[in-house]
């Protein structure tokens, strides 16, 4: 099919799958014909700008300074994708975040990716899931790793910022090569899982022949109720997670310890963030052997209040100097006195997970998706160091994943996701 065929269809209604399709791209996404992704879509200039529909029930906007994913607070439900990046160009893996760009807008609008064409011996150009749902809050959040900088088809490898590298080895991982690392990951919240899923699919679908899918993992959060506000969740070992976040609505403290700062990275990174992953085991039926007493000690918090040990109230500073008959009153060995004995802070977004039975030790195979946003790497490299094989929680968990990834900054009206890059 030649450039003119291919904006006639295009004229006539059709779709961009129907003229794939017509091109010579099979259902499966494999390129089958000489024009390619690419081509094709260079054939109709940049990809058509779609603007936040305000009316839409339970909406996020999607167009903002920062990715809005980051930004959100209280995420009820999540899907984790990592990504492996097959693109031959910069030009199409350009083009392939221009796609995206609208596609995610549209997601965001609870709407289809594209409307559904008359003609029915084609695919439909959406898988249909969340049809009937609203837009459920969804966000959708992107980033890019490491590796894909090292791709020498791409010609990237100058635009690397300096600080994205693979996170180290920390004491105590035992990480499974199936849960590690990644060229792009895509991070979708909803108050619905289907809503999630839906985008992260019909993302992916479109980019077939672009990326393939290296790791994924879904998580979940719930919230209780208090005087009319969301509380802070509680993880799986039933403690609090997340009480000492920065406050997402304070634009000074989310400066000084999420977004990148111009001069502070690479230019296309003023805005953005940089994601830590850690997909983290929990051993469940150790746990629920431990004596209540022991459990507090290993956190350093009180279970049913989240109050640091010898207060009442959660967001209590921890004071992890007090001492009582010449012993700290919050255990040296917890998590938490450890975390605070470094000055850097990070954003936690973390979500529970439970996959089913460990085929290997008939256990739960359930746990922590831990993700956490911070302006430098060196924030959470710091943190997990002080961790190091003297944190009590080390009894009862075992870090299997981890990825690290350079989140764009927000996206303006009539530009797309990582334009920086681009352009």
């Amino acid at each position: 099919m030649n450039t003119k065929e291919e904006q006639s269809l295009f004229k006539k209604g059709f779709s961009r799958r129907e003229i794939l399709k017509t091109a010579g791209i099979g259902s499966a996404g494999v390129i089958l014909g000489a024009t390619g992704f690419s081509g094709i879509l260079t054939a109709f200039g940049e990809t058509p700008f779609v603007d936040d529909n305000h009316e839409t029930k339970n909406k996020v906007n999607f167009y903002g300074k920062h990715q809005s994913g980051i930004l959100t607070k209280n995420p009820e439900h999540a899907y984790f994708v990592s990504l492996n990046c097959t693109a031959k160009s910069k030009v199409e893996l350009k083009e392939m975040f221009q796609l995206w760009t609208r596609y995610s807008v549209q997601l965001m609008n609870g709407h289809l990716v594209e409307p559904d064409s008359a003609n029915k011996l084609l695919p439909a150009p959406d898988t249909g899931e969340a049809v009937g749902l609203d837009a459920s809050h969804l966000t959708l959040t992107f980033g890019v790793g490491p590796s894909l900088f090292e791709k020498s088809e791409l010609g990237m490898e100058h635009m690397k910022p300096h600080e994205l590298k693979d996170l180290p080895h920390f004491p105590k991982d035992q990480l499974d090569p199936r849960y590690v690392g990644g060229d792009i990951c895509i991070q979708a919240c909803a108050d619905d899982p289907q809503v999630a899923f839906h985008a992260v699919r019909n993302l992916i679908r479109s980019a077939r022949g672009l990326v393939t899918m290296r790791w994924s993992q879904t998580g979940f959060n719930s919230y209780g109720m208090k005087d009319k506000k969301k509380m802070t969740p509680r993880n799986l070992f039933a403690f609090k997670d997340g009480t000492g976040n920065p406050n997402v609505d304070d634009t000074k403290e989310m400066d000084e310890v999420v977004w990148v700062q111009p001069g502070e990275s690479e230019s296309w990174m003023s805005g953005g963030s940089y994601l830590a992953v850690r997909r983290i085991q929990m051993h469940l039926e150790t746990w629920d052997r431990t004596a209540l007493r022991e459990q507090e000690a290993t956190f350093g918090r009180h279970r049913d209040t989240g109050a640091p040990i010898g207060k009442s109230d959660e967001f209590s500073d921890m004071e992890i100097e007090r001492k009582e008959n010449g012993k700290s009153v919050v255990p040296e060995n917890s998590h938490v006195f450890l975390a605070r004995q470094v000055k850097d802070r990070m954003l936690r977004r973390s979500f529970s997970f439970s996959d089913g039975i460990n085929s290997d030790t008939g256990s739960f195979d359930a746990g922590l998706l831990f993700i956490s946003f911070q302006k430098n790497p060196q924030q959470f490299i710091n943190i997990q160091n002080s961790f190091g094989r003297a944190d009590k929680l080390n009894e009862y968990i075992t870090h299997r994943g981890s990825a690290l990834f350079a989140c764009f900054p927000g996206v303006k009206k009539g530009s797309y996701l990582g334009a920086g890059l681009f352009d």
